[in-house]
């Protein structure tokens, strides 16, 4: 497995994984009415760096990185994940957070801020929490999760 810079030619792998993951309506704030341009700015749009997981030319996961504000504030990323579901519990989360970490740090940044995490979503909890990150506030049923309704959301902060 290795992870590298996606580009628009990936798009035809990720599209796939991107509709599975929002058709869950447990994890991400996309309706399922989002369009394919959609899909395409939120991973490709300017100002957005993504890196695709692949074993032998297959795209596994991906995730995103862009400053969590702009100006004074651009020195904190945010960060987003996907991994398809027939790659899960391979540790492709922890491989791609983890080189998140590194890449950010690369990249300049000072720390990672995760706006949105679904409470409920108790795989990405234990990852982000396991890979360093601290919980700084709930937000109180800020998520409607197709299945259970209102949820909390979280917002999760790491030093880089």
């Amino acid at each position: 497995m290795i992870i590298r810079k996606a580009n628009p030619d990936d798009f035809t792998q990720m599209l796939p994984i991107f509709r599975q993951v929002i058709e869950g309506g447990d994890t991400y704030d996309f309706e399922e009415t989002a369009t394919d341009q959609d899909a395409f700015d939120y991973w490709f749009g300017k100002g957005v760096t993504s890196f695709v997981m692949e074993e032998n030319g297959q795209v596994l996961g991906f995730y995103k990185i862009i400053p969590n504000h702009r100006g004074r504030g651009s020195h904190v990323a945010n960060a987003s994940f996907m991994v398809s579901s027939k790659a899960r519990g391979k540790g492709i989360g922890r491989k791609m957070g983890e080189d998140c970490i590194a890449r950010a740090h690369e990249m300049g940044f000072k720390a990672i801020q995760f706006n949105y995490v679904i409470s409920t979503n108790t795989a990405a909890m234990h990852l982000w929490e396991s890979l360093g990150f601290r919980e700084l506030c709930r937000l109180p049923s800020a998520f409607n999760h197709k299945t259970l309704g209102f949820v909390d959301a979280v917002i999760f902060f790491r030093e880089v």
